[in-house]
């Protein structure tokens, strides 16, 4: 990866490629199957075809890029895109052994790195491009790698107050820490993209067409015991940032009052929550 470390999007690579990017490698084989049904819905829409060139943006270690790389066939093939090197280590990892040599990786930031211009059919992301600090310059750049009649397609969450496996920790952890300061509007992060006029803007300026948002209520299921799940959703999430500076005690009350939440919706192999996304389709 070049230096980027004092780019735009230098606080997002310190974060992912620091003590983030190893807990979220820990915890891909459970991560996997909680967004993977999200992940499907993007590439069902957004139609994937065989011997297609895919290019994944914030591809983290690898399960979409595998899926894709299934669905294109060696005769397609699959740029995964991420700044984390821990997680694309995993990806890469992943690909050798599924024999998958037509998906690759490239540790690089997507709003700066320079793709092979007008060679992409599709660009996929599932949850990776809410993340720019400046998503105008970003989608510009991406859509320099499409070819003319490209499609664009990603998912993308809707409000947090429609996505319970947020709320639930969050709103828990809130009862005992100060509140943090009300985001800008402006600023990356997850829910970035939450507001669907402005991603149909930022599609617009950058050159897209026929920018589209769909919207899909669907749920989250947390396999696992009741400790395994409250442990997951305490330290997966905003959360997990609200406790960083709490002492032990509040963390301990935290954490005691989620297990209760969590034990009542038990079914006895793992928790359903509701979740909330929107699929963002365009043309170049």
């Amino acid at each position: 990866m070049a230096d980027e470390t004092n780019g735009p999007n230098s606080e997002q690579i310190d974060y992912w490629n620091g003590d983030a990017g190893d807990k979220w490698v820990d915890a891909q084989e459970r991560l996997d199957p909680v967004l993977e049904g999200m992940g499907l819905l993007g590439m069902d829409q957004g139609g994937v075809n065989p011997g297609e060139r895919v290019i994944d943006i914030g591809c983290g270690c690898g399960a979409t890029s595998l899926e894709l790389a299934r669905r294109v066939g060696p005769m397609g093939s699959v740029l995964g895109v991420d700044i984390s090197s821990p997680m694309l280590r995993r990806a890469a990892e992943r690909a050798a052994a599924e024999s998958l040599g037509h998906a690759v990786f490239a540790n690089a930031d997507a709003s700066s790195y320079q793709f092979e211009e007008g060679a992409a059919d599709l660009v996929f992301s599932r949850f990776g491009v809410m993340f720019f600090r400046n998503s105008d310059e970003a989608f510009t750049n991406i859509r320099r790698g499409m070819r003319p009649g490209g499609r664009l397609c990603f998912v993308c969450w809707q409000p947090l107050i429609k996505n319970a496996w947020v709320t639930l920790p969050r709103d828990i952890a809130l009862r005992h820490v100060p509140p943090p300061e009300p985001p800008n509007p402006d600023d990356p992060g997850p829910f970035a993209f939450a507001d669907p006029a402005k991603v149909e803007g930022i599609l617009g300026r950058a050159g897209f067409s026929d920018a589209a948002m769909t919207p899909y209520d669907t749920t989250m299921y947390h396999l696992g015991s009741v400790e395994e799940v409250t442990h997951f959703m305490i330290y997966f999430g905003p959360a997990s940032r609200l406790l960083e500076e709490a002492d032990n005690d509040v963390k301990t009350t935290v954490e005691a009052e989620v297990r209760a939440e969590i034990a009542a919706r038990h079914d006895g192999e793992g928790v359903a929550f509701p979740a909330a996304v929107w699929v963002a389709t365009a043309t170049t």
